[in-house]
């Protein structure tokens, strides 16, 4: 499936589920930050099936959160790119250090 199809998919679902009506963007946020957190416990385990159930959670929350503020993911990212093209800085301890 391509992401469109797949976005789609979430979104339909969150609606089906009530999150677009009854939840908030906090709380979805909040959702964002405990599937990160699932992340990194994957990542500490080295658990590639983990690793990869977490992304696509992230991502989950992530489309639902752009639902709810009426923003286009994909703008989102572009918008993104524009800024974090230009920037510069160095890799400490493994992490990039914007300047």
């Amino acid at each position: 499936m391509q992401y469109g199809e797949l976005s789609a998919l979430v979104i339909a679902w969150a609606d089906q589920k009530g999150i677009l009506e009854r939840g908030t963007p906090s709380a979805q946020a909040w959702k964002t930050v405990e599937e990160t957190h699932e992340l990194l416990q994957a990542i500490e385990k080295n658990d590639r099936e983990e690793i990869i159930d977490a992304l696509g959670d992230i991502l989950v929350t992530i489309i639902i959160q752009a639902e709810m503020q009426n923003l286009d993911l994909i703008h989102c990212l572009g918008s993104a790119y524009n800024v974090i093209s230009k920037r510069t800085g160095i890799m400490v301890d493994g992490q990039f250090k914007k300047d």
